[in-house]
């Protein structure tokens, strides 16, 4: 045999003694073959050298194998662990992942033809928010798209959501929070082109309206440390420290913590409650012990793979929405009257 020649399927059906379909269906996950035949046709794979070209496999499937996953670049302790998730379920499904990193909204035009230009079968996008307009382009390019973690897609277009159940972990804090009996609440809120920020503030402000309480303050910062330790210090500057502090994430709360003790001196939970959301590692560190809402992230991750994959199959069938429940963890940060 020319050893300068590429190694075909062929060849290894020729090598194995099968057909040349036998080949494929080994060399394609999920689809039925014996093992008799799977051991064939892999002794004479590895031993000719031979694996099947993506390229070429495209080609006949008119796939990809490539899913975009959209990620916003400003920082959130969560996306390292969504994107380990999604990268290993996708991995399973023969998938691979194209990552895309969005900086603003004013650049959301460019990253979206960058990602028509790869031809990718579908998107999961941890992005903050797309408009209604832009997010008709999925449905226009005919690429199914799974926004990860809001649940506000427009009726009017092919998009899925998968979500956590925020409205439900916010009620859960603020029942762990009204055990103190706090007076005064300051609702620390992420930024406003967040759909989950805005959803989490908008939640806690509704509720707390509905129970009666008249000293509610927002304060916006932008889901980081620093933010949150250095909005809390210029509001703290003309304004009490209030009772409970509810932040939209786990980072926040954690900075609000550290400038509260060693800014102003003040003792969690003593002095002040503070209660976060998304369950990450930091937020159960000693010196935090946060109470807050862990996100249940490899069910989330399924649940976004689960649905992008079926549609990408299926590209007719309606949009879906799912939400999952978070599970409160119970820390050291709420006061107990």
């Amino acid at each position: 045999m020319n050893t300068n020649k590429k190694v075909t399927s062929y060849d290894v059906a020729r090598e194995a003694g099968v057909s040349q379909s036998a080949v494929s269906r080994v060399f394609r996950p999920g689809l039925s073959v014996s093992e008799k035949t799977r051991k064939k046709v892999m002794d004479a794979a590895n031993k000719m050298g031979y694996r099947p070209n993506a390229i070429a496999r495209m080609l006949i499937t008119k796939q990809s194998g490539m899913v975009a996953v959209i990620v916003s670049s400003r920082a959130n302790e969560n996306h390292p662990q969504v994107l380990s998730q999604v990268s290993k379920q996708l991995a399973e499904r023969n998938k691979r992942v194209l990552l895309f990193i969005l900086d603003d909204a004013e650049g959301v035009d460019d990253l979206f033809e960058q990602i028509w230009t790869f031809q990718v079968d579908g998107i999961i996008a941890l992005a903050p928010h797309f408009e209604c307009k832009r997010l008709a382009l999925f449905e226009q390019h005919k690429v199914p798209v799974v926004l990860y973690n809001r649940n506000d897609a427009n009726a009017d277009t092919s998009t899925n959501t998968v979500c956590c159940n925020h409205e439900q972990g916010i009620k859960q804090l603020l029942a762990e929070l009204k055990l103190g009996k706090p007076q005064s609440y300051l609702v620390l809120s992420g930024p406003t082109d967040s759909d989950v920020a805005n959803e989490r503030r908008e939640v806690a402000l509704d509720l707390l309206q509905k129970s009666g309480e008249k000293n509610v303050e927002v304060l916006y910062c932008d889901y980081t440390y620093k933010s949150a330790r250095e909005g809390l210090a210029k509001w703290l500057e003309k304004n009490p420290a209030p009772d409970a502090v509810i932040c939209s994430n786990d980072t926040m709360a954690i900075g609000v913590i550290d400038e509260m003790r060693e800014k102003h001196n003040l003792q969690i939970p003593n002095d002040i409650s503070v209660v976060g959301f998304d369950g990450i590692t930091s937020s159960l560190w000693q010196s935090y012990q946060l109470t807050t809402i862990k996100q249940p992230v490899e069910q989330l991750v399924k649940a976004a793979v689960d649905m992008l994959l079926s549609h990408i199959e299926n590209p007719e069938s309606p949009s879906e929405s799912r939400v999952l429940a978070g599970t409160l963890m119970k820390g050291n940060s709420v006061k107990r009257a």
